[in-house]
């Protein structure tokens, strides 16, 4: 009886804090460790970010604040790789999530840095009296077994809560406590980012999120349909990166034709092409449900089913890459245009949803 009324006391705190229905807010309390909680990892941050100061929003609209989705499609090669590297990002890039979202509500907020730990650690626990705090870390310092081209990527973790020799973070499931040592480690090894914490100070008394939700669309469709950088590498973002990936897809001669880059390494190709369409700086199916999602709640019905038509074509673009079963070289051109095939419908469909959000 205690232990179920602990419960009710730390869900019903949660709904005050975040705006969630009882239901929802139970299943997060009560969600096992190493479950995710979310669908789209910054967005949710964010989100328990904006929750703490009482300014509650749904995780598709924090998503849609940050710029929603994107595309980036780039294959790395260096020498202390065995094979070339492919990226896909799906989500909107490469503006940092949080100060996107915060920007456009008129949210303030502090960032800070430290060139010690020890320092660092003081302005955490003095920005936790205010709320709670993202720092960017080491994603390897959190978890094990992790390739360690990863750390060069910002990794952001939100820190609750801190005692004397440890800190609680919301990571990828539940709030879990980690020995400060730990999460130091992690914060250190981050050097471009090294010690970054940001702190809400303020929140508007009543959001903009008229404006907010018109200014990210625009962004997001100006980012798919033209420049983001302003540079050569630009050929790479939005729907010049989607056909780009369907010309390498079809492509049957020359160095950046998949058939011929990946031909020594295709078991590795089909589960990183799965693991960035669905996990990697994206939530599932490239993003588009959640940000389909999105468009429904600001009453953009018609571009958002564009957008989850999209979704579809994703996710048969997963389907397809994640089949069981040794691919013969001799199948692997009808599996790459069938791929390509796969990708252009998604890339229709996105087309049409732009032209209905910019017309």
């Amino acid at each position: 009886m205690t232990d179920q009324k602990k419960l009710k006391q730390t869900v019903r705190g949660r709904m005050r804090r975040t705006g969630e229905s009882y239901t929802t807010a139970h299943r997060q309390v009560t969600a096992r460790r190493g479950e995710p909680l979310y669908l789209h990892r910054p967005s949710y941050l964010v989100r328990e970010l904006l929750a703490a100061t009482g300014a509650p929003l749904s995780e598709p609209m924090v998503c849609g604040l940050g710029g929603g989705i994107g595309f980036l499609y780039a294959v790395f090669e260096y020498k202390t790789a065995p094979h070339p590297l492919l990226t896909i990002v799906a989500q909107h890039h490469p503006q940092p999530w949080a100060t996107a979202v915060l920007d456009r509500l008129g949210v303030t907020y502090v960032e800070q840095h430290s060139a010690a730990l020890t320092p660092a650690v003081a302005k955490l626990r003095a920005a936790l009296d205010r709320g709670l705090v993202l720092c960017t870390v080491d994603r390897t310092g959190l978890h094990e077994g992790l390739s360690e081209l990863m750390s060069a990527d910002p990794y952001p973790v939100l820190v609750t809560a801190a005692t004397a020799d440890s800190v609680t973070v919301v990571d990828d499931g539940p709030p879990r406590e980690v020995p400060l040592a730990t999460f130091g480690a992690a914060w250190s090894g981050h050097r471009k980012g090294r010690h970054h914490q940001l702190s809400i100070t303020t929140t508007p008394a009543s959001l903009p999120l008229d404006a907010a939700t018109q200014d990210a669309i625009a962004t997001t469709a100006a980012h798919l349909t033209g420049p983001v950088l302003g540079n050569a590498f630009d050929v790479n973002f939005g729907f010049s990166g989607m056909a780009k990936l369907i010309e390498d897809l079809r492509a049957t001669k020359g160095k950046t034709a998949w058939a011929n880059r990946f031909a020594a390494c295709f078991d590795y190709l089909m589960p990183r092409l799965v693991e960035c369409l669905q996990r990697e700086y994206t939530a599932p199916d490239a993003t588009r449900p959640l940000y389909a999602a999105f468009l429904t709640e600001v009453g953009r019905t018609d571009a958002a089913a564009e957008i989850a038509a999209a979704g579809r074509e994703w996710a048969a673009v997963t389907a397809l890459a994640g089949a069981s079963g040794e691919i013969a070289v001799g199948g692997r051109r009808e599996r790459l245009d069938e791929l390509a095939r796969l990708v252009s419908a998604g890339l229709d469909h996105e087309i049409r949803a732009m032209h209905l959000l910019t017309r």
